[in-house]
């Protein structure tokens, strides 16, 4: 199977022609979310990315396992540094949780988000916890090939030895001899015998709540370890691509790297892929910034820098209209726009059906098709691939028009093409697929009765009334009982 789809390569620095090592066989994995909060809209701008990698491929022929981790153990506060409290087990201790509840409670809502969003399921989904003796395994063989070494029941990744047979920097462009001379020396880091050398596995200490047994220490993987076990378990020691967001170019998958060559003298990777961070006011939206919009605050309107809450279409069709590759700067105002023209894009295709066929054509739908197509194979370009949907649009309404004409043949192909792209590559819905009617109603309420909860336990009344009266102008009532939080439609 051969096709023209190029992929930019964050590895290489350039475009490459996509050709799977097994085709027609696809090995896709992606980096997902540490489960310790709500999902923000930086979370979704990568789920929404590589779920149309997901979609395109399939549309292409391939048969792609798509694997996308869930991160519950490792994730320190300082992710460079190494050192802090695991993410999850602080949150755990504020909220009085088992870890594992905050991480059923934090991922179970991603999931639902991203059904709303009308994402496909990956086709694995594994955990950090869930693979313990396979990051075991794994610093076994890179402290047996000399490129890690223990102090105190701590195993650290050697920089300075895996430097000199191989590369450490090559994803990043960063240079060891910069790094050091850049980096100070962090209290609690004197056990390592170089600032930059990483922790593969961490000997607990007292208050660590997340910890297993080991030939080392009982104590928690690194961070960056997870990935490299569960990647080449479930897709193979080479594999096709690897995605994430940006922000975890270095040093998560700079790191990811090194401890998978330093494990089986190779890299796992082929084509990197990087989705680019979404900006609010000019700034990285992030938690670690508290700048971020959480979803339900997107559907709901509730945060200060919102006028209204937006449809989940909406708010996917609004990070498809930017390359994946650039900035996307939220704005009521782009918001608002992308709504009209989801609206305008999906009602010219609810038309199509209502267009009869000429007995022969007299206009050629052949260049949007390519056009659209050519856009989609260079680096999955949504915004050039809309554009052209849009021409499509202005085809449809001379058609409806009766001022040009389709023979049969032409209109099922235009007919399919606009369909099949709108719904089956990008993931829209049709507009009768409104949140009143579709399955996605139950889980988008359930978020936000859940949202409510947790507000009126922190004695937020402000945030539980306007949830509550935003639902009620929608038509939704909320009503509490001693089992719950129950809701009916009103009016």
């Amino acid at each position: 199977m051969e096709h023209k789809l190029s992929l930019y390569n964050s590895l290489t620095r350039k475009k490459e022609l996509f050709k799977p090592l097994h085709s027609p066989h696809v090995g896709l994995y992606v980096c997902g979310p540490t489960v310790y909060s709500e999902p923000h809209l930086g979370h979704v701008r990568m789920a929404i990315t590589f779920d149309t990698l997901f979609r395109y491929l399939l549309h292409l022929g391939y048969k792609v396992r798509y694997v996308r981790n869930i991160t519950d153990v490792g994730h320190l506060e300082d992710e460079v540094a190494g050192t802090g409290e695991d993410k999850i087990s602080k949150k755990a201790k504020l909220e009085q949780l088992e870890p594992m509840e905050v991480v059923q409670k934090y991922k179970l809502m991603f999931q639902e988000v991203l059904q709303i969003l009308n994402t496909l399921p990956p086709s694995i989904e594994p955990q950090a916890s869930g693979h313990i003796i396979e990051q075991q395994q794994m610093i076994r063989r890179i402290m047996d090939n000399g490129y890690a070494y223990e102090v105190n029941g701590s195993v650290y990744f050697d920089i300075e030895t895996y430097n000199k047979k191989y590369t450490y920097g090559q994803l990043s462009g960063r240079k060891v001899e910069d790094m050091l001379a850049n980096t100070r020396q962090l209290e609690g880091q004197q056990e390592k015998r170089s600032p930059l050398d990483f922790a593969l596995w961490k000997k607990a200490g007292d208050e660590h709540i997340m910890r297993w047994p080991s030939e080392w220490s009982e104590g928690f993987p690194g961070w960056h370890l997870e990935c490299s076990a569960m990647s080449t378990k479930y897709l193979g020691e080479t594999f096709d691509i690897h995605g994430g967001g940006l922000d975890l170019l270095f040093p998560h998958h700079e790191c990811e790297i090194a401890q998978t060559v330093a494990s089986q003298g190779k890299d796992h990777v082929r084509y990197w892929m990087h989705n680019n961070m979404i900006t609010i006011d000019g700034q990285k939206m992030a938690r670690s910034l508290h700048n971020f919009i959480t979803l339900k605050e997107l559907f709901t309107g509730s945060h200060e820098k919102l006028e209204r809450g937006y449809t989940p279409m909406n708010i996917r069709f609004f990070l498809l209209q930017a390359h994946y590759r650039s900035t996307l700067d939220f704005s009521n105002e782009a918001l608002q726009a992308s709504e009209k023209g989801l609206h305008k894009l999906l009602k010219a295709i609810e038309n199509l059906d209502r267009i009869q066929a000429g007995k022969q054509s007299t206009l050629s739908v052949v260049p949007v098709i390519e056009k659209c197509f050519e856009a989609l194979n260079d680096d999955l370009n949504t915004p050039i691939a809309i554009a052209q949907l849009f021409e499509g649009v202005r085809l449809i309404n001379l058609l409806l028009e009766g001022k040009e004409t389709l023979d049969p043949t032409d209109l099922e192909r235009f007919s399919t093409f606009m369909k099949n792209i709108c719904y089956e590559v990008l993931g829209l819905q049709p507009l009768e697929q409104s949140l009143t009617h579709d399955s996605a109603e139950e889980g988008l309420l359930q978020i936000l009765v859940d949202l409510r909860l947790d507000a009126r336990k922190n004695k937020d009344f402000a945030t539980s009334d306007l949830i509550r009266d935003k639902l009620n102008e929608l038509g939704i009532a909320l009503k509490d009982t001693k089992e719950g939080t129950t809701w009916e439609r009103i009016g």
